[in-house]
């Protein structure tokens, strides 16, 4: 379902779990929604700081469509040279797709969530064996599973843990020599004895 809003002059869609994944799982979206991590508000400039590699054209593009998506909106405008200077925040604060939204959806738009995720995962390894030159051991490139037991409570403390590193590392500015690095966690718990669904 897909409700259309108007706030200062800018239409936006209050849309399904499954539009807004379409929407924000993408090579540019996704980075955009990931410069506004801990609650910032940031002009386009300011975006344009932390993208540097993306054209502005593009940028402006995809800015618009999480806007009018209902992903981003207008926090504040700023009069900058007689011109107006719009600053965008997350809507509700939320990072993508909310735990409420995953939680009630049907395991349907669940799954096709997962794929999109995945999707863009293989599209962004893809470019990187694109490229003339690489080298996975210098580059860090890294693929790996592990079997951990934990209770609940252990498990909240080693996300807590992991969440507080990520975050310390978000802070870090593109200089020097510093690259993009994707990370990517994806945590799914056994399927626990005698709840199978049979395949028969």
């Amino acid at each position: 379902m897909i409700q259309t809003h108007i706030h200062d002059g800018v239409e936006s869609k209050v849309i399904g779990l499954d539009e807004k994944a379409k929407l924000i799982i993408h090579p540019v979206r996704m980075r955009i929604v990931q410069t506004f991590i801990g609650g910032q508000k940031l002009t386009v400039q300011e975006i344009q700081e932390k993208l540097k590699d993306v054209p502005q054209a593009t940028l402006y593009r995809n800015l618009n469509k999480l806007v009018k998506g209902g992903v981003l909106e207008v926090a504040a405008t700023n009069q900058v040279r007689g011109t107006i200077e719009k600053v965008y925040e997350l809507v509700g604060g939320e990072v993508g797709l909310s735990a409420e939204e995953f939680q009630n959806s049907s395991r349907e738009e669940q799954m096709g969530v997962f794929m999109r995720f995945v999707g863009n995962l293989i599209d962004q390894f893809g470019r990187y064996l694109d490229q003339d030159e690489i080298d996975l051991v210098k580059d860090g490139v890294t693929m790996r599973q592990v079997e951990l037991y934990l209770d609940d409570k252990e498990y909240l403390e080693l996300m807590k843990s992991v969440a507080k590193l990520y975050q310390e590392a978000m802070k870090h500015k593109p200089e020097g020599e510093r690259r993009r690095r994707f990370v990517t966690t994806i945590v799914v718990p056994e399927v626990l004895i005698g709840k199978e669904k049979s395949h028969d």
